[in-house]
C-alpha cells in the first residue's frame, strides 16, 4: 500500500514497488495528452514520468487542460 497526496487529498493506492508517475497516471486512468504533473513542488517533464519513482507521502498535483473559449 502506498499513500500519496494527490491534489491535496490523501490517497491509499495498491501499487507494486517501485511505482512511477506513468504507472500512477495509468492506474488513475488519466489521459496523458492533456495533463501536467507536479511532484513534491517540482513540475515533471513528460519524458521523465516513467523514471520518477514515487514514495509514501509524496505530494502530487495533477492538472488537466480543458479546451474551450468564447464564442
Amino acid at each position: 500500500m502506498l499513500t500519496l497526496h494527490i491534489n491535496g487529498q490523501p490517497k491509499n493506492l495498491d501499487f507494486a514497488a517501485p511505482a512511477t508517475i506513468a504507472a500512477l497516471l495509468g492506474h488513475l486512468d488519466i489521459k496523458l495528452d492533456r495533463v501536467a504533473v507536479e511532484h513534491n513542488g517540482n513540475i515533471v517533464a513528460r519524458t521523465s514520468w516513467s523514471t520518477v519513482k514515487l514514495a509514501a507521502g509524496d505530494r502530487l498535483e495533477i492538472v488537466h487542460f480543458v479546451g474551450g473559449g468564447l464564442n
